[in-house]
């Protein structure tokens, strides 16, 4: 079992450090400067994509892995602690024997959806974790070819956009001088959410009317230029522990919007999917892999403690104390559970307003059938 972490040097640097770091790459926010942030985020994710394949000596359109291979793409931050549970505990590999299969893990660090979906669609990866967001856009875009589906949520957690200008009370206080750091501009989770947050606001016509604010920016990065202040960044729309740590790290820092508010209540943001390729040649680890997320689900719930070190020591939340960790798994308004919950709305969104062509009815039409996942919405 195999942990990449390309974000481990930043891991340790210092928080001093990380942040004079942040704040001296700031550039002036042009236009050119906004292209070139754009440019470099394609050439970050066509070089994650391009280090995955190499580790797994392979190039781009190859076939799925084998039965008892198991490549995972994951993020940063505690909605993926079902999966640094499973691989913390070996619950994979247990499940795996228990489906008379030895599963080989490894698990690949991105930094973005769109990273994400190109390796799950080259076939460097088995199973992809990110937004619900890029979920619907690859299941729309692959019906009748790869036909890719989600396997299970990773929990329901509130995700706040979280601003430092003191005059951003609302999203209708951005002004042009305002960067909203996302991780993938326009198509994460994040940037979906707030595309819908403006539709509510300001019509469906003009959804997509802070998308020129946005910089792509991975979680860790955004967070300290909110904390230190003094960048061209004002605000982020992350996810926990990010959110809290600007929170609580800046005193300036408000919360603008609360993804529940969009979405209706407690919702499903970051999912696991797959092409039905890999499900339907890979029945037993497939298997054993929702098998040992369901275990992690309980595992977290009767163990908060134990998982809040587990998280620490996977090192995808950065430098955070555990009493904050714990806060975050204790919170009422996180629910660790693998079937999907108020996804639905969000799809519907963006049928709506084009950018996908088929409408989802139910969970069921993007989600594979599994008794667990039965009745999300």
């Amino acid at each position: 079992m195999k942990f990449n972490n390309q974000w481990a040097p930043v891991a340790r640097q210092s928080k001093q450090e990380h942040l004079k770091t942040i704040a001296n790459s700031a550039q002036p926010s042009t236009a050119a400067s906004r292209r070139r942030a754009l440019r470099g985020a394609r050439k970050n994710a066509a070089a994650v994509l391009a280090a995955t394949a190499l580790l797994w000596g392979l190039g781009t359109g190859v076939a799925q892995a084998a039965e008892g291979q198991l490549r995972i793409a994951q993020q940063y931050g505690i909605v993926y602690l079902l999966l640094n549970v499973a691989q913390d505990q070996q619950l994979i590999e247990k499940h795996g024997k228990a489906q008379g299969v030895d599963i080989k893990v490894n698990y690949l660090q991105f930094s973005g959806g769109p990273a994400v979906n190109d390796a799950l669609l080259s076939g460097n990866v088995d199973i992809a974790g990110a937004g619900v967001a890029p979920l619907f856009t690859l299941w729309d875009r692959t019906k009748g070819k790869q036909n890719v589906k989600g396997v299970a949520s990773l929990g329901n957690f509130p995700y706040y956009l979280v601003s430092n200008n003191p005059a951003v009370k609302t999203i209708a206080d951005f002004t042009d001088k305002d960067r909203i750091a996302t991780p993938a501009v326009g198509v994460s989770v994040q940037s979906r959410v707030l595309q819908y947050a403006s539709a509510k606001l300001w019509g469906d016509k003009e959804y997509q009317r802070l998308d020129k604010l946005q910089v792509a920016l991975p979680h860790p990065d955004a967070a300290a230029a909110i904390i230190k202040g003094g960048t061209e960044i004002s605000a982020h729309f992350g996810n926990p522990p990010f959110q809290e740590l600007e929170l609580a790290g800046n005193p300036n820092a408000r919360i603008v919007l609360n993804s529940y508010d969009v979405l209706g209540g407690p919702a499903s943001s970051t999912v696991l999917y797959a092409t039905e390729k890999f499900r339907q040649e890979s029945p037993k680890t497939y298997r054993a892999f929702v098998d040992a997320l369901d275990e992690s689900a309980q595992f977290i719930k009767a163990n908060p403690d134990k998982a809040a070190d587990i998280f620490l020591k996977s090192g995808g939340g950065g430098k955070v104390d555990k009493a904050l960790v714990l806060q975050i798994l204790k919170n009422p308004l996180v629910q660790f559970t693998i079937q999907p919950q108020n996804t639905v709305g969000l799809g519907q969104f963006l049928y709506k307003v084009g950018v996908i062509k088929t409408r989802p009815e139910a969970a069921k039409d993007y989600f594979f059938d599994d008794p667990r996942i039965a009745g999300g919405s």
